[in-house]
């Protein structure tokens, strides 16, 4: 009796070896070189330019449309796990009449990953600091989603005279407790399963958490899913999310707030469940005169889910910034 079980028990431990190594060989999903998907997400006007960040110099994935004469241009960033490509619809409606910037953050996009494997906020000033040295910028409109928001305000805070005016999409930078968190940055938190992120990325994965994030997930198309997908992939991707998702500081400087004089914008999605639009209210107290518009059918990344009615919310705000 004891080797009968003894054989189907070795048989069943079989079948889960075989049934593993083949969801192993389905979900595999190797780091992507660079070059190998320029042609697809990085076509005119991308540019790659070499920033020189504390030192280490690092190649950087933007776009710089619009007018050069714009005195006070507009730099928007992304959110995590995100690009410049969030902006695309933005920068459409905006670029006849305003220079405007987007940029891969680095550990995202087409930059990826930087030398120092640094991804606390504090890099992230360093290199917003060393991007507007680098293209001669003495003061802008610095906007940003998420990540971008959060950096955003925080340089604001740091450099004031470099930042005329702020403009907030769903911004962080504040301690809150999110209502449903996209799968990928739950994994990214656990130690086993984020190591298995290095090798094995199954492409519904990634579409999960990108429904997740849209007030509509109806919304959510393959190319879009397509696009987050492989620029996950670009090499070194998953391994610098990994490490953002250990330096996060939520609140570090949330106390500072009420110190912000710039005009400030605050756009939020009303479907936000990963920073719920509490936030926005405190955002809102927090910075006097500030201006907020909730989209009540929207999620975290409203720039993306209907730029045409969120960039009109921003072409009204900066004719109130006057010349």
């Amino acid at each position: 009796m004891m080797g009968r079980l003894g054989n189907v028990l070795l048989r069943l431990l079989g079948l889960l070896i075989l049934v593993g190594a083949i969801g192993a060989a389905a979900f595999r999903a190797p780091d992507r070189s660079l070059e190998s998907l320029v042609a697809r997400w990085a076509p005119a006007p991308s540019d790659f330019i070499e920033l020189k960040v504390d030192g280490a110099t690092q190649l950087v994935h933007l776009r710089d449309e619009g007018p050069r004469a714009d005195l006070h241009p507009i730099v928007l960033l992304h959110g995590t796990s995100a690009s410049l490509h969030t902006w695309e619809g933005w920068v459409r409606a905006l670029k006849s009449e305003r220079r405007v910037i987007t940029v891969d953050l680095p550990g995202f996009g087409l930059t990826g990953p930087n030398a120092s494997g640094d991804y606390s906020d504090a890099q992230y000033l360093r290199f917003v600091g060393a991007l507007l040295d680098h293209l001669q910028l003495d003061s802008v409109v610095l906007g940003g989603n998420s990540l971008g928001g959060e950096i955003a305000w925080e340089f604001a805070l740091q450099a004031p005279l470099r930042v005329s005016a702020l403009i907030l999409v769903d911004a962080g930078g504040l301690a809150f407790t999110p209502q449903s968190v996209p799968l990928g940055f739950t994994l990214a938190r656990l130690p086993v399963l984020r190591e298995l992120m290095r090798e094995l990325l199954p492409r519904q994965l990634i579409e999960r958490s990108v429904r997740s994030v849209y007030g509509d997930p109806d919304k959510v198309s393959a190319p879009l899913v397509d696009r987050y997908f492989e620029l996950t992939l670009r090499e070194g991707n998953r391994a610098a999310l990994l490490q953002r998702a250990k330096q996060m500081e939520p609140g570090q400087y949330a106390d500072r707030l009420s110190t912000l004089k710039q005009p400030t914008l605050i756009l939020w999605g009303g479907r936000d469940r990963l920073i719920p639009p509490d936030s926005a209210q405190i955002f809102r107290r927090e910075i006097a005169g500030s201006r907020l518009v909730t989209f009540d059918e929207l999620g975290h990344v409203p720039q993306e889910e209907d730029p045409a009615r969120t960039v009109a919310a921003v072409q009204d705000f900066l004719k109130t910034l006057g010349p």
